[in-house]
């Protein structure tokens, strides 16, 4: 039969492509997390199969001792430890995120999927940094490849905030829309990553001799800066919540006394 005109409209509507339309919030957090898990598993995988010590290594070299053995690998412990708080924390800023997220869209699961490729990149960056004992002429750019792996990883979710923010009645919560209670928290906690690994990135380039230090320095203070992350907004808010009261208090007593002087006192 013949269709109507409504049919028709509805039917060209269904395959049109519009970066604000909806998108299943739920699916967006499974996907992630599936991501996220697999990840995660990798570096383990990684490091069961390239940094445990052969047992006639052991007997010979070691002289039987495992933990001399286990030592001789532990900048590849240590780079292991540093990948798997990286996705801990991007995985644990993600969810905090979504916990604010009332309706996702489609534009904010395009830069979802950005974000978990280069998620999907740490352990290249794992692979890379576990060449620290060696000191070959390649560590300067294996750190300088992390960095940038982990600033892309961060700024595609700060995108998503960013996004999520242009229409906030519909997809965020109130508490975390723009001047609500968590809104200076979320947006300190997902500036976080991208201004630490670009601040570690550009130091690697000026301070080539210590760029071993200053990324695993990143690594050590970015987990103890979540911490005390909430305590330092809350007292910044506090500080310039009393200062503007106090410039409030100022302008009120000054049309209190306004209003108490005469006309002619007024105009003299």
């Amino acid at each position: 039969g013949h269709r109507t005109e409504e049919e028709e409209h509805h039917s060209l509507e269904t395959f049109t492509f519009y970066l604000s339309e909806p998108l299943s919030k739920e699916r967006v957090e499974a996907f992630s997390d599936g991501v996220y898990a697999i990840v995660a598993t990798l570096l383990i995988l990684d490091i069961c199969e390239d940094n445990v010590p052969d047992p006639r290594e052991v007997e010979e070299k070691f002289h039987g001792s495992l933990l001399e053995a286990l030592s001789e690998y532990g900048p590849n412990y240590l780079a292991y430890f540093g990948s798997f708080v990286t996705i801990g924390l991007l995985w644990f800023v993600h969810h905090s995120l979504f916990l604010y997220v009332t309706k996702a869209t489609r534009l904010m699961g395009l830069l979802n999927i950005l974000s978990l490729a280069f998620i999907g990149g740490l352990p290249l960056a794992y692979q890379l940094t576990s060449e620290f004992a060696e000191k070959s002429h390649n560590e300067i750019e294996a750190i300088q490849v992390s960095c940038v792996i982990t600033f892309f990883a961060s700024i595609f979710q700060f995108a998503i905030w960013t996004t999520a923010l242009l229409n906030e009645e519909e997809t965020l919560h109130a508490f975390a829309r723009y001047g609500g209670k968590e809104h200076a928290f979320m947006f300190a906690k997902l500036a976080l990553y991208p201004c630490v690994s670009l601040g570690a990135f550009f130091l690697t380039c000026l301070l080539s001799e210590f760029s071993t230090a200053i990324f695993h320095l990143m690594q050590i203070v970015i987990p103890f800066a979540f911490l005390a992350l909430r305590i330092f907004v809350r007292i910044s808010l506090t500080a310039i919540k009393s200062v503007m009261s106090l410039s409030r208090r100022k302008v009120v007593l000054l049309e209190e006394e306004e209003a108490c002087l005469s006309p002619n006192e007024t105009l003299s």
